[in-house]
């Protein structure tokens, strides 16, 4: 299938490794014009325009989409990709009110920010955005309880937003994946680490049963979850919009 993105301009939030990794590169493949935006860029990669930002910070996200805009010469697409979680192995009750702002802060308000400094550019033309959520925004886990709470509020937004812009043609869908094979699940501060340290379990074993909830008995691949958003911000998905997207090998089990 051609997805026809020669020349599309995209921005990608947290896209110096994993799953935001993932989709610059398969933009940039595809022949989009890319600016990435993170902290740091451990890795080169060829094409791909680089911001530098702590999307944390409130101003950060308006700088991050002007100086695209500059480099790219306007914007058709956004993937708000960024975020983190950190599994709260003391219960609900050793989630502070710091824990819960920061949570809050990353994985919801900084996918507004961005949001709301991209709009008035992808009205000009007509666009796309493709926000990260999590199957956690629909299946809540006291394990991580605020990051559960970011992702839903996150699908609220995007479905809000979704019914006042469709009849300006910006389309607003949500992709929620289920465990990822990247770092911030396996690596050595990753999900099944931190919980490996809490309970004494070995963090393969816990990558296991994890990975034995789903039908499929395995992680989603971070270039699986990339494809999935190439054809939702192309035209060939140009009637889907206000939906969330699951890819999480069956996990969700209810209709």
């Amino acid at each position: 299938m051609k997805l026809d993105m020669a020349g599309r301009r995209a921005v990608v939030t947290g896209a110096s490794r994993g799953i935001g990794l993932a989709i610059a590169r398969a933009l940039l493949a595809e022949g989009a014009l890319v600016a990435g935006a993170a902290l740091d860029f451990p890795d080169e990669v060829p094409g791909l325009h680089t911001v530098r930002a702590d999307l944390s910070q409130p101003d950060s996200p308006a700088t991050v989409i002007g100086t695209a805009v500059s480099a790219l010469g306007g914007l058709d697409i956004l993937v708000n990709n960024v975020g983190f979680v950190r599994p709260r192995v003391g219960g609900f009750l050793s989630v502070t009110d710091k824990d819960w702002d920061q949570t809050l802060n990353l994985n919801f308000l900084s996918a507004v920010r961005t949001t709301r400094a991209a709009l008035p550019h992808l009205l000009d033309g007509g666009g796309s955005i493709v926000t990260i959520a999590s199957v956690n925004a629909r299946l809540p886990d006291p394990l991580v309880i605020d990051y559960s709470a970011a992702k839903g509020a996150l699908l609220n937004f995007c479905k809000a937003l979704s019914k006042q812009v469709a009849g300006q043609g910006v389309r607003v869908n949500t992709v929620s994946p289920g465990p990822v094979s990247t770092a911030l699940w396996l690596g050595q501060n990753g999900v099944a680490a931190a919980i490996g340290q809490a309970t004494g379990a070995a963090p393969a074993d816990i990558t296991a049963k994890a990975a034995a909830e789903s039908p499929t008995g395995r992680f989603t691949t971070p270039e699986e979850v990339a494809d999935l958003v190439l054809y939702l911000a192309s035209e060939r998905a140009a009637n889907i919009t206000g939906s969330d997207f699951t890819i999480d090998g069956g996990l969700i089990t209810t209709l």
